[in-house]
C-alpha cells in the first residue's frame, strides 16, 4: 500500500538535503515533485494544487528550530496536512439503537459482503454484541450462499427468504426478527451493480427509507482508484450515506481514493479492509494512515488489530518496546507470528516505521515468513535479546546452517531489522528524519 507514492514523497523531500533553511526557491521544486506524486497516485488534481499550495504556505511561514533539517520540518508539516486532508480524527460507526441498523451500499464486485462478515465479527469480538447478519440481494447468484458461509465462518446468523425477491421486504422482516431474538446490531447486505443506474439507486433508498439504519456505509474498491471517488460523489448524492469503506488497500493501490474521497464528499473514511481474512479489517486513522505513507510506522495499528485482552496487552508492550529503542528478535517473531492470523503480512509490516523503504523489493507473501522464522528460532535466546550480538560473522554462519539459509540472507535479515531499529529510534527523538 502506497508504496511509489512513499519513495516519491521521500525522493522529493531529500532534495532539501544539505539545505539550511526552506526558502521560496528550494522549496519549489520539492513541492512541484511532491504535487507530481499525488496526482500519479490518483489523487484529484484540485486537491493535490490546493494541498501542495498549503504544504508550501504552511513551510515558508513556519518559525522552526534551527535543530532541525528543512527536510525534517517539512516532512512534520506534509503529514500534518495529509492528515487533514483525510479528514483528522477517527470516526466510529455510529451503532446505537434497538437494534443498531448497518446498510450496506455500492457497485457488485465491491466488496460488500465480505465486508459485511468483517464487521459482523468485528462487532461480535470487540463489544461483544449479539450480531444478524441480512442477505438483501436477490438478483446475484449465490449471493445468499455467499453470506451464510461468511456467517458460519465467523459464528453469525444469516438471515434470509430465498423465495422472497423484495429487498426491502426482506430488510423490514429481518429488523423484526432482530427484536425479537434480542439481536443488537443488524447489519444489512444489499445487491450491487456492474454501473450506477436508476432502479439501483432507487432501490437502495426505498430499503433505507423502510428501515432507517443508524448507520449507511459506501463500500468501494480502493483498486477503481479516481472511479471510486466518482461512484461515492453519486451515491452520497442519492442516499446521504454517513461514512466510507474503502476495500482492497493490501492490493495494488496508488491510494488516490483514501486521499481524495474526503474531500470530495465530505464524508468519513471509516474502514479500510486489508486481506480476505475476517480479522482483516481497520478503523481508518487518518494519522496513522498519513504516517504510513511516509513511511513513520502506525504503531497503533498493531495495537488495534488485537481482538482478546491478552492480544492487546501484548501489543501495548511492543508499542513501549519501540518508544524505547528496545525491539527485539523475540518481538519481530512475535509479530510475525500474530501476523498469520491478523491479515495481510505486507500490510502489517507496513505499520513498522521504516519499512517501506527496506522492504521495497522485498517478497511479503505470509509464505515468506518461513525461512525468517526459521532463522530468529536459530538464534539463541541471548541473540533474540541482545541483536547487537549478531553482528558475529561465526553467529551469522551458524544460523545459516541452522535454519538452511544462506549466509547472504541471514546478514539481510539482521540489517533490515537494524535499520527499523535505527527508524524507530529518530522517530523517538522527534521525528529527524534526514
Amino acid at each position: 500500500m502506497f508504496e511509489s507514492l512513499s519513495q516519491r514523497i521521500e525522493e522529493a523531500v531529500h532534495k532539501l538535503k544539505g539545505k539550511g533553511r526552506i526558502t521560496e526557491v528550494n522549496v519549489a521544486s520539492t513541492i512541484k515533485d511532491i504535487r507530481r506524486a499525488l496526482i500519479d497516485a490518483d489523487v484529484n488534481y484540485k486537491i493535490a494544487k490546493q494541498v501542495t499550495d498549503d504544504i508550501k504556505v504552511e513551510a515558508l511561514g513556519r518559525k522552526v528550530l534551527k535543530s532541525l533539517a528543512p527536510g525534517q520540518v517539512l516532512i512534520k508539516i506534509v503529514h500534518e496536512k495529509l492528515t487533514e486532508l483525510m479528514g483528522g480524527k477517527p470516526q466510529e460507526a455510529n451503532l446505537k439503537g434497538s437494534p443498531a441498523i448497518v446498510l450496506m451500499a455500492g457497485l457488485q464486485g465491491s466488496g460488500k459482503t465480505t465486508f459485511s462478515g468483517k464487521l459482523a465479527n468485528l462487532i461480535q469480538q470487540k463489544q461483544h454484541k449479539k450480531v444478524l447478519l441480512v442477505a438483501c440481494d436477490v438478483y446475484r447468484p449465490a449471493a445468499i450462499e455467499q453470506l451464510k458461509v461468511v456467517g458460519e465462518q465467523i459464528g453469525v446468523e444469516v438471515y434470509a427468504e430465498p423465495d422472497n425477491k423484495n429487498p426491502v421486504a426482506i430488510a423490514q422482516n429481518a429488523v423484526e426478527h432482530a427484536k425479537t431474538h434480542h439481536y443488537k446490531v443488524v447489519v444489512v447486505d444489499t445487491a450491487g451493480r456492474l454501473a450506477i443506474d436508476e432502479v439501483m439507486m432507487l432501490e437502495i433508498a426505498q430499503i433505507k427509507a423502510a428501515i432507517q439504519p443508524s448507520e449507511t456505509l459506501f463500500v468501494v474498491d480502493a483498486m477503481t482508484g479516481q472511479d471510486a471517488v466518482n461512484t461515492a460523489k453519486a451515491f452520497n448524492e442519492r442516499i446521504d450515506f454517513d461514512g466510507v469503506v474503502l476495500t482492497k488497500m493490501d492490493g495494488d493501490t496508488r491510494g488516490g481514493a483514501a486521499l481524495s474521497i474526503r474531500a470530495v464528499v465530505d464524508k468519513p473514511i471509516k474502514f479500510i479492509g486489508t486481506g480476505e481474512q475476517m480479522r482483516a479489517l481497520d478503523t481508518f486513522r487518518p494519522e496513522g494512515m498519513a504516517g504510513r505513507i511516509l513511511d513513520m510506522g502506525d504503531a497503533l495499528l498493531l495495537v488495534n488489530e488485537a481482538y482478546s485482552d491478552e492480544e492487546r496487552k501484548a501489543q501495548e508492550r511492543l508499542q513501549r518496546k519501540m518508544r524505547k529503542n528496545q525491539f527485539d528478535y523475540n518481538d519481530f517473531l512475535a509479530q510475525l507470528q500474530n501476523i498469520k492470523k491478523m491479515g495481510s503480512l505486507k500490510d502489517l509490516i507496513g505499520a513498522l516505521p521504516g519499512t517501506n523503504k527496506l522492504l521495497r523489493n522485498t517478497d511479503l507473501s505470509n509464505e515468506s515468513l518461513t525461512p525468517i522464522e526459521a532463522m530468529i528460532y536459530s538464534m539463541t535466546p541471548q541473540e533474540r535479546q541482545k541483536p547487537v550480538l549478531l553482528r558475529d560473522a561465526n553467529r551469522q554462519k551458524r544460523i545459516a546452517n541452522g535454519s538452511g539459509n544462506s549466509i547472504q540472507q541471514v546478514g539481510q535479515l539482521i540489517k533490515q531489522f537494524e535499520d527499523m531499529r535505527k527508524m524507530m529510534k529518530k522517530l523517538n527523538k522527534g521525528g529527524k528524519f534526514k
